[in-house]
């Protein structure tokens, strides 16, 4: 069985598990709304995150969705509810939402999106802020802001282009179209498609594998492919020339190769 983590919390409309060694899913609960971004949402997933980033065991961290979405995205109702509001309040509360989602990117261990179903507007988002994407095939992905009167929020304009380049980011921004699963591979937007039957154990293993290899490493690597990398070589030469060695310096270093040679797993202690 799963170890609930969510005892303390108090999350509504958000599960925190910990259903494998060193991962750690959260789910987006809010199924009837498929899942959409309700304040309460918005709220527990800044305390998950947070429980997340303190807890050194985490090295791998799975986001999906309750049923059949991913995500839907913010709360169109909540979007709609102020037609009077001045522009400097609404910057005010949008900037707090982007910034509660987004936070998913202070967690210096790989995170995957497993879109299990539709993924639409800020839910894409989400899912791009992600390290990785894997898709159920059947999934839809999309930006449909224009089609809703709206400019793209809580980063699409910065993250979708990082994921897939200029082009195709201006086509889905611009058109606002919705693509399967099959064409986001194609796109680069995720990094597999996988059978509905098998798509949360799938992502699961592939969870389990990252949280085995060695924590440092791991986070430094994942640390210098945040924000699309490098800004040169030379910036990348100097990162590598500081990182390696750190690598170099631990007792999973030595553990690594030790196991290299005996020709077995490495148990990695994070040291």
């Amino acid at each position: 069985m799963p170890d609930d983590l969510t005892d303390d919390l108090d999350l509504t409309h958000l599960r925190l598990e910990r259903p494998r060694d060193g991962v750690a899913v959260l789910t987006l609960d809010n199924p009837d709304q498929r899942n959409a971004m309700s304040d309460q949402m918005t709220e527990s997933w800044v305390r998950a995150v947070d429980a997340l980033a303190a807890d050194r065991s985490v090295r791998a961290v799975v986001v999906t969705g309750e049923g059949s979405a991913f995500c839907s995205g913010g709360n169109t109702s909540w979007i709609a509810s102020e037609p009077d509001a001045t522009v400097d309040h609404l910057r005010t509360r949008m900037i707090a939402f982007y910034r509660a989602w987004l936070s998913i990117r202070r967690l210096e261990v790989p995170t995957i999106a497993a879109v299990n179903g539709p993924a639409i507007g800020a839910g894409l988002c989400l899912a791009l802020a992600c390290d990785l994407r894997y898709a159920a095939a059947g999934a839809r992905l999309g930006a449909p802001f224009v089609k809703l009167g709206m400019h793209a929020g809580m980063a699409g304009t910065y993250l979708l282009p990082d994921v897939v380049g200029e082009a195709h980011a201006r086509d889905l921004l611009l058109t606002g179209r919705l693509v399967d699963a099959d064409e986001a591979l194609r796109l680069g937007l995720v990094s597999r498609v996988l059978e509905p039957a098998s798509f949360l154990e799938e992502v699961l293993a592939t969870a389990e594998g990252i949280a085995a290899t060695a924590p440092i490493a791991s986070r430094l690597t994942t640390l210098a492919l945040r924000d699309g990398g490098h800004a040169d070589l030379e910036t990348c030469l100097q990162w590598e020339a500081l990182a390696q060695p750190v690598t170099l310096a631990t007792e999973d270093l030595q553990e690594g190769i030790r196991a290299a040679q005996e020709r077995r797993a490495p148990v990695f202690t994070g040291r």
